[in-house]
């Protein structure tokens, strides 16, 4: 019998493209986003459903074996706490009701690592009864990919098992990411940036030289200046990421398409979990599969 999970805030599929190279069956998947359903549909599958999760009964859901949750991180992040915005929510309420209900055999619970700053969050992730919890933080993607990015991961099992961190690979480098011809727009703000007309002047990475990417970050397609790639072939030798190199920053496949616009394209990509991270998940919930029918 095959392991099955339900996926749950799941945007365009990143975590359970992860998921399945894993070995892992998705039975369902659950998001409010339009778009992020569109996507997820021509690339996926057709078991996504577009809904609120807060009007969804669990008992109505089909049976799975694992629950996997990557509800929304702009309010517990850096930058929320910058624009005074760092509130939380009360997402993780429903992820709550999910594992008290259904009580599946384990699961997963990614986010950004300023929600370790909210104890009611952490609390009710990490104290179910039943469940033996471990946390992992940070878990970093440029342990696979080209890119600085940092996430808590919370896992519960109802077995005690300890689950490996993930080993160190081989990184795939900045300059395997890098289109031929990338399709880019180079808004007027890449100019004003780089003479320091902002605040902030533009992170720019080297391929050349084997940089990390910055974290790919949602809003990227109103904020193509702050993230930039050295490119002889332009202006001032750079510009920004095409929406197919970003997606590589998360391990997508270049098979992965978008039928949606370009800005919708980058804040799925943005919003998502990086594949290789689900991948490790996955592998992990099948070694712990293994150990409980050994038992």
């Amino acid at each position: 019998m095959s392991i099955t999970i339900n996926s749950y805030f799941s945007g365009a599929g990143l975590m359970d493209i992860g998921l399945m190279n894993a070995g892992i069956q998705i039975n369902q998947a659950f998001e409010i986003d339009k778009d992020c359903c569109e996507t997820y549909r021509h690339n996926v599958g057709d078991h996504i459903r577009q809904c609120d999760i807060a009007e969804q009964l669990v008992l109505e859901q089909d049976d799975c074996s694992g629950m996997v949750f990557t509800y929304p991180c702009t309010k517990y992040s850096t930058i929320a706490d910058i624009h005074k915005t760092r509130t939380g929510d009360e997402l993780f309420l429903h992820a709550l009701r999910h594992l008290a209900i259904a009580k599946p055999e384990f699961y997963c619970v990614e986010n950004v690592p300023g929600m370790r700053a909210f104890p009611i969050v952490m609390e009710a992730m990490t104290k179910l009864p039943d469940y033996y919890v471990q946390v992992f933080c940070p878990i970093k993607s440029e342990q696979w990919l080209p890119q600085r990015r940092n996430r808590l991961i919370v896992i519960g099992t109802k077995r005690h098992f300890n689950i490996r961190p993930p080993e160190n690979a081989k990184r795939v480098p900045l300059s395997a990411i890098i289109e031929e011809n990338p399709r880019v727009t180079l808004p007027k703000a890449i100019k004003a940036r780089m003479s320091g007309e902002y605040r902030d002047l533009p992170i720019i990475s080297d391929p050349t030289k084997g940089d990390l990417a910055p974290t790919a970050v949602a809003h990227y397609a109103k904020d193509k200046s702050t993230r930039l790639i050295k490119d002889k072939r332009f202006p001032m030798a750079v510009r920004p990421y095409s929406v197919r190199e970003y997606a590589r920053l998360q391990g997508l496949p270049d098979s992965f398409h978008f039928p949606v616009s370009d800005t919708s394209a980058y804040r799925q990509i943005g919003n998502g979990v990086s594949v290789p991270v689900g991948e490790w998940f996955g592998r992990e919930m099948i070694r712990y599969d293994k150990s409980k029918k050994a038992s």
